[in-house]
């Protein structure tokens, strides 16, 4: 029997080699709370001898990497409201089933501060709204339904909606559907049957499955614009992109962009970011909307009577 001792820091691990045997037999001066902790560690894990857990399995274990060894350092508040965000939005999107399942994975890790963790906890034990869970089911199935509720300023509102999905627009959720009422629309008359409406202003609504078809999709309007300078090389495709090509003829360079467009609200703010980099050349109504709320900022700002 061979015998040889390694120091490494305040500890001495003797490693001790028995002639005629294969392995090596290690002896760590551990408190007895620690040998405590890695007993569990190694229950934890399956490993047993007959029914007491073993660390010389679990030892062997980390050395042959079947168990990875991290530094428990804290998160960056970055890192936990990346986190906050892809739970919640998973939760807003429908599935909250995968949403528990990635809280159940991070109250497994030390790092979360206690603030987190008690408010993850709470959070396993909620759902969804029972309102929001059939909206999911009846688009799934593509049942036609209405829907009626009460907002956050007790307005009431009453639709019967033929096509819906979930949508997000700058960080919020909505329900965004084709609805048989278009009394009180802003939208074109073309888009007079689209409506969005933002789940979180909808406290609780009764819904009931109605007879007719479920529409393949919202209605929808052409719209062409034209990207210049740095934002036509910068533009990146959308998926209601009809038409994405450079026009020849032009110099410089300009990006002729043809889109699917449902809601001109929502159109029109991305236009406002681009700024005037962008400009919108048909249909004559939709480039006739846009030019009304500049004619307002004009107003708003004193730009006409500078004009005159």
């Amino acid at each position: 029997m061979m015998a040889s001792i390694i120091e490494s820091g305040k500890y001495k691990v003797y490693v001790q080699k028995v002639m005629g045997r294969k392995g090596q037999s290690i002896t760590l001066p551990v408190s007895e709370q620690d040998k405590a902790q890695l007993e569990a560690i190694a229950r934890e894990q399956g490993m047993l001898w007959g029914e007491r857990p073993n660390i010389s399995r679990l030892m062997e274990a980390i050395a042959h990497r079947e168990l990875l060894i991290g530094r428990n350092n804290g998160w960056s508040e970055t890192r936990i409201k990346a986190l906050q965000q892809s739970i919640q939005a998973l939760i807003d999107a429908g599935h909250p089933d995968s949403a528990q399942i990635i809280i159940q994975l991070l109250l497994e890790r030390s790092e979360l501060p206690n603030l987190l963790r008690s408010e993850f906890e709470r959070s396993l034990n909620k759902t969804l709204a029972p309102w929001r869970l059939e909206v999911d089911q009846y688009i799934r199935l593509q049942t036609p339904f209405q829907l009626t509720y009460q907002d956050a300023a007790e307005r009431s509102w009453g639709f019967t909606i033929r096509h819906a999905k979930i949508v997000s627009y700058e960080r919020r959720q909505y329900l965004e559907c084709w609805c048989e009422e278009t009394e009180g629309s802003r939208e074109l008359p073309e888009l007079q049957h689209n409506w969005t409406l933002r789940i979180d202003r909808i406290l609780d609504a009764a819904l009931s499955p109605i007879s007719g078809q479920w529409r393949s999709n919202l209605d929808e309007l052409e719209v062409e614009i034209h990207l210049l300078r740095g934002l036509a090389f910068a533009y990146e495709s959308k998926t209601s992109d009809i038409h994405n090509e450079w026009l020849s003829d032009r110099d410089p360079p300009v990006r002729r962009v043809v889109r699917k467009v449902s809601n001109t609200f929502w159109f029109f703010r991305e236009v406002f970011r681009y700024g005037e980099d962008c400009i919108i050349v048909a249909p004559e109504a939709v480039k006739s909307g846009f030019r009304q709320k500049l004619q307002l900022l004009y107003e708003y700002y004193g730009l006409l009577e500078m004009r005159s």
